[in-house]
């Protein structure tokens, strides 16, 4: 026997979690069903993430979405409407510093601080002189500037939002299973059945794929192509006892790093020179990069780094959407009830807030009816045009 729901969400991490929680906010008595493969999350984007939310992005619309992300998140409780046992997301507001090292940076710093402060962002550039103003630590030989966003830029509880998610959108009707996806029928444009591996098959008047670093191997069951792949990086927590700077920005330094603050440590990782996609179960740390590559750049940067021991580290994938770096949002070409949420490459927690929203807006309206994403829809990737997103991290 089929069962058939209102919409079906195709993963149940933040970004499922978000679009549960709003239909059911948006549409009392809609019946959603979320299905997870693993709620502990152990493995998920989510939880292995930097945790982060800044407004220095190089893409207005992105700059518009993380503008009601850090809204959400600061006000979380009164936001989300419920009272799920979160009281507060912990949001600490240290800001973001993007350092520059020649002149043409500089000219991108200033160029995108203008768009972004018309956003309604608080970014400012910096001096050499007034980066060592404000953060003495840091060397600034090779720095021509510094773009530095001194409120709504910091980091949270990013469990705490998924679970506030999760509880919220349980309270409003929604149901989460765990199952795993392994197949989808297709019939005259629509989606028509999603099989679970444990036998069971439903339908559902829409279906979101929001099953991050897997949102292509979801469409490889419709026969589609999506051009998102997972991404492995390794993050690194250090103890430095000569550089206690609880204060310090979330600091993206162009020589190849970045790091934060993190309860008297630091968090640390680097991009590394041969990304590449990797297996979505591939979970092994390169834990030499800490030593070849990240520490003797953080220690010319900081001269306080001259002791650190590395404490843990581990790994988490980006859903690195290797067009243009940005999300895929929408509707998907050629299927009246197939809606994605995939593709984010790295911000998707912060933008989680937003985006659930805008879809949960798509499907019951037909349109969006607050932030326009249109821009972020799918249609870009069949005529291969970029939406580009510089100011990846």
């Amino acid at each position: 026997m089929t069962e058939s729901w209102d919409v079906v969400i195709v993963g149940g991490a933040v970004m499922g979690a978000s679009s549960a929680y709003w239909l059911t906010r948006l549409s009392p008595g809609l019946r959603v069903l979320v299905v997870e493969m693993d709620p502990t999350y152990a493995r998920s984007a989510t939880a292995l993430s930097v945790a982060s939310v800044r407004q220095q992005f190089s893409n207005p619309v992105n700059v518009a979405v993380s503008r009601f992300g850090v809204a959400f998140i600061r006000d979380f409780q009164q936001a989300l409407g419920h009272d799920v046992g979160i009281a507060s997301l912990g949001l600490k507001e240290n800001g973001y510093l993007f350092l520059t090292g020649d002149a043409s940076g500089r000219a991108r710093l200033e160029r995108l601080a203008a768009m972004q402060r018309d956003e309604g962002a608080a970014t400012e550039v910096l001096t050499p002189e007034q980066i060592t103003a404000r953060f003495p630590w840091l060397s600034v030989e090779d720095v021509t500037a510094g773009a530095f966003g001194p409120r709504d830029e910091g980091w949270f509880d990013n469990m705490g939002l998924l679970n506030g998610f999760r509880a919220a959108a349980r309270a409003q009707g929604a149901e989460f299973l765990k199952d795993r996806v392994t197949g989808l029928e297709k019939q005259a444009g629509r989606v028509t059945g999603v099989t679970l591996a444990s036998g069971r098959r439903v339908s559902a008047g829409a279906v979101i794929n929001a099953a991050g670093t897997r949102g292509a191997e979801v469409m490889r069951m419709l026969g589609e192509h999506l051009p998102v792949e997972p991404r492995k990086r390794t993050v690194f927590l250090i103890d430095a006892p000569n550089a206690r700077h609880p204060d310090g920005p979330l600091l993206i330094d162009h020589t190849g790093f970045y790091m934060r603050p993190e309860h008297g440590q630091w968090i640390i990782a680097t991009v590394p020179n041969d990304d590449a996609a990797v297996d979505p179960e591939d979970f092994t740390p390169d834990a030499d990069q800490f030593d070849e590559i990240i520490w003797p750049l953080v220690y010319a940067r900081a001269p306080g780094f001259d002791a650190v021991k590395v404490q843990r580290y581990w790994v988490g994938h980006y859903d690195y959407n290797t067009l243009d770096q940005n999300a895929v949002v929408g509707r998907w070409p050629g299927f009246e009830n197939l809606y994605l949420l995939n593709g984010f490459s790295g911000h998707g927690l912060q933008q989680s807030p937003a985006m659930g929203r805008g879809i949960a807006e798509l499907i019951l309206h037909g349109a969006y009816q607050s932030l326009d994403l249109g821009a972020l829809g799918a249609e870009r990737l069949m005529t291969n045009t970029p939406f580009l997103e510089e100011a990846i991290v």
